[in-house]
């Protein structure tokens, strides 16, 4: 009886999930806020709460979580990732000190302690890698001059991320000075190990991987990712750190290969790691936290559009391009969500939770608002303002002409 209830529910959850996601590609929208909606709603103090299927779920969305960093970490090659670090670190510090501190501050204003303020710093600094690559697809603009700037952000913010997420874990599990530098020293070594292997012998590791029958090359890629991401977990590394490295070490035919292979996957998961977020939310905790976290989404809209209209700026691109890189840059969604689950998870802050959640769900939808219409607003604004400016100096040129001639004569 029980097996049956936990197919029921959790048929009735991919079921829902599916419909929510043909609505939201209807409107050309992203599908989170939909999927943390469905979240809430089949929650504790939401409107039908799952009983059974919940610890499935729950293991469901611990898998959503690796095949996110994993597929990630396929979309570049070792030597993208140094490249990338050397050209535009700058923009990478720049984008941290701007987005992270506006959420590290909330937590401090709010009273939430040192390891709330860490925690809602990374929920604020990370972009939504997905929705963003969605939106610049949808709106024609992955062939511009501005979008390898975005792009060089967002590997910045990623390559940052298997340092924080290390510290993260630490600091939410209580662990002392000591034990947190261990796991920041394994973190740090294991990612140098694998970019240096990755770099120096990529192609031996993608030949070992590769192979021409799609069955088995899924089951050894997705193998090896889940061993790699429980020994990581295993050392007090994150596991999301440790997929994201295997999708660095793989490049060339078989990074290809895996990619289409496990994108169906990374779809559904991702979804029901969505759901499972959602889960552990109370609905009624949102409403108290509604105003900080539209607040905090007003002020880091605000110092992502200033981040890539800086970056696009060093990197030459016109004013246009400048805030098109800015407006694209808005969105906040997965990795967010995973940060926030981190301390959920611990325990950490119960108002963290929600206003993570408030905080995305206004974001995720923001997001693309601001890629498609920041450009048009901002030369709109300049040109009334050059428009005002005009009227106002025509008299005076008009008042100095005269009196140069009287002088004149």
């Amino acid at each position: 009886m029980h097996s049956a209830v936990l197919l029921i529910e959790f048929g009735s959850i991919i079921l829902a999930l599916g419909l929510l996601g043909r609505f939201a590609g209807r409107f050309r929208i992203s599908p989170i806020p939909l999927y943390l909606l469905a979240g809430l709603a089949f929650g504790e103090g939401g409107l039908l709460p799952l009983g059974a299927s919940e610890e499935f779920v729950a293991t469901g969305a611990e898998i959503g979580v690796i095949l996110l960093l994993l597929m990630l970490g396929l979309e570049y090659s070792a030597s993208d990732l140094v490249s990338n670090l050397k050209a535009h670190y700058p923009a990478g510090l720049v984008d941290g000190a701007l987005n992270a501190l506006p959420g590290a501050v909330a937590a401090l204003l709010l009273g939430w302690g040192p390891v709330a303020a860490v925690v809602l710093a990374g929920v604020t600094w990370i972009s939504s890698s997905g929705v963003i690559a969605k939106v610049l697809g949808d709106l024609g603009r992955v062939g511009n001059r501005e979008t390898p700037v975005i792009l060089s952000v967002l590997v910045l913010e990623d390559l940052a991320m298997a340092v924080y997420l290390p510290i993260v874990t630490a600091l939410v599990a209580g662990a002392g000075l000591a034990a947190g530098s261990l796991t920041l020293a394994i973190a740090l070594s294991a990612a140098g190990l694998v970019l240096f292997l990755a770099v120096r012998y990529g192609r031996v590791i993608s030949r070992f991987v590769s192979s021409d029958d799609p069955e088995k090359l899924l089951l050894v890629v997705l193998g090896l990712t889940i061993l790699v991401a429980g020994v990581a977990q295993q050392l007090q590394v994150s596991a999301a750190v440790g997929a994201f490295l295997v999708g660095i070490a793989l490049s060339g035919e078989a990074a290809e290969g895996a990619h289409t292979l496990l994108s169906p996957l990374r779809d559904l998961f991702a979804a029901i790691f969505f759901v499972f977020f959602g889960l552990h939310t109370d609905p009624a905790s949102i409403p108290p936290v509604l105003l900080p976290a539209l607040a905090l989404a007003a002020v880091t809209a605000a110092t992502k559009i200033a981040t890539g209209y800086w970056a696009a700026r060093r990197a030459g691109i016109s004013v246009k391009g400048r805030w098109r890189a800015g407006g694209a840059l808005v969105a906040r969604g997965e990795f967010s969500i995973v940060i926030a689950g981190l301390a959920v998870t611990a325990g950490i802050e119960p108002s963290l939770g929600p206003l993570a959640t408030a905080y995305v769900l206004i974001l995720v939808v923001v997001g693309p608002l601001t890629a498609r219409y920041t450009e048009p607003v901002a030369l709109w604004w300049s040109r009334r303002r050059a428009a005002r400016r005009e009227p106002e100096q025509e008299p005076v040129e008009r008042t100095e002409a005269p009196a140069q001639t009287s002088v004149g004569d």
